[in-house]
């Protein structure tokens, strides 16, 4: 049965033209291989999918550069001169554009004015107010947030300073020492044979009275000095 004739047109299932992409990139390079086997040919060949991915075939013998440079030479021509005078423009303007910034700092501080018109000088004089301006702005905020952050911390000074006053007050209304500390033990700081001790005195909750015998316990700990 005679083969169909197929038509060269873009295909436009993506996963069609994906399968073919593959099956005649892998003929190309096996007939790529087979001149370099029979005839000794250096073959190079490079190949970009839609998606952007790489594909590339170079016989063993050889280099991609070895066959780029071959092939300058051989045809005269050197195909990075473009690139490399682009890449030299780009320089150029580069080094004019931090000239010209230089130029302007130095203007800013008071330098390279002789070449001013009136209208320029004006202008800069204007930029000038401007900055100042907004770093005098900046300056009084940030002033502002250390004067807030300092009136905090003299209020919490105060505060405990206050509690210091209170609490002194409650040691000279009471001076044996006697503390309420809410719970079941009250505790006494006395001396007893010559040394400071703490008595705790725990009250027992099913005895109403002290009087009625054996209400409560006394325990003592030693201060450490």
């Amino acid at each position: 049965m005679a083969r169909g004739k197929i038509q060269i047109k873009l295909i436009e299932n993506s996963t069609n033209r994906q399968v073919t992409y593959s099956k005649r990139r892998n003929g190309l390079f096996k007939k790529a291989n087979e001149l370099t086997v029979l005839c000794d040919a250096r073959v190079s060949i490079i190949m970009f999918s839609t998606t952007g991915k790489l594909h590339e075939f170079i016989s063993p013998s050889t280099t991609t550069k070895q066959v780029i440079d071959q092939y300058q030479k051989t045809l005269g021509i050197d195909i990075w001169n473009t690139h490399y005078e682009k890449m030299q423009e780009q320089l150029k303007q580069l080094k004019e554009v931090n000239r010209n910034l230089r130029k302007e700092i130095r203007r800013r501080m008071g330098d390279c004015l002789n070449d001013l018109s009136i209208e320029d000088l004006g202008a800069l004089e204007q930029e000038m107010e401007s900055s100042v301006t907004l770093i005098r702005d900046r300056k009084y905020r940030v002033l502002s947030n250390q004067i807030d952050t300092s009136r905090k911390k003299v209020r919490n000074v105060e505060e405990i300073h206050k509690n210091l006053l209170h609490e002194l007050e409650s040691l000279k209304e009471d001076p044996y020492g006697l503390v309420d500390n809410g719970g079941d033990y009250d505790t006494l700081v006395g001396y007893q044979n010559g040394g400071p001790r703490i008595f705790a005195l725990r009250l027992q909750p099913n005895h109403p009275s002290l009087h009625s015998g054996g209400g409560s316990d006394l325990t003592t700990y030693p201060l450490l000095d």
